[in-house]
């Protein structure tokens, strides 16, 4: 082969090699475009069924948080003795069984919110084991300083249900 021979290939090759490369670029871009498309469709598809699930699972953690207000646990749960240590382990109880029945919505939440919500769980146990630290003597006595104890604070039920409330309004 000759000189002329092997720049007569390369004029034929040339068109061939660039028309190959920009097929390939284009080829590239388009699956990538395609596999975007597709994730982005799966992920709107599994938050359309999930969201509602989500919901659900701030609204059983709100109504716990409810629950476990000072005002109005201690208004739901009367005393079933004049005992008031007594009267304490059921409040407490009373707050631990609400809370290991709403444990497996922690998976719909961040942790941050689920981690909130055991602090201010937490918050309020101790907040009744404080207040039954005082020279209250029966339940009844107890139940009344709990209330008045907690009047003038706010509440860490309250402060974790803004969080969630917070949380909420993030997903739309």
């Amino acid at each position: 082969m000759n000189g002329e021979e092997i720049l007569r290939l390369f004029a034929y090759l040339l068109p061939a090699v660039v028309t190959g490369v920009v097929a390939f670029y284009f080829f590239k871009m388009h699956t990538k475009n395609e596999e975007g498309r597709r994730r982005y469709l799966l992920h709107k598809e599994t938050q359309k069924n999930t969201i509602p699930i989500r919901l659900q699972a701030y609204e059983r953690m709100a109504l716990f948080l409810e629950r476990i207000s000072i005002p109005s646990l201690v208004v739901r749960i009367a005393p079933k003795s004049t005992k008031k240590n007594e009267y304490e382990s059921l409040l407490i109880n009373n707050i631990e069984k609400e809370f290991d029945h709403n444990l497996s919505q922690q998976i719909y939440m961040s942790d941050d919110c689920w981690n909130i919500i055991k602090a201010a769980k937490s918050a309020t146990i101790q907040s009744i084991r404080k207040t039954a630290m005082s020279e209250s003597d029966t339940a009844d006595k107890l139940r009344e300083d709990i209330l008045n104890a907690t009047m003038d604070k706010s509440s860490p039920s309250t402060t974790a249900l803004s969080y969630i409330k917070k949380e909420i309004r993030e997903l739309w």
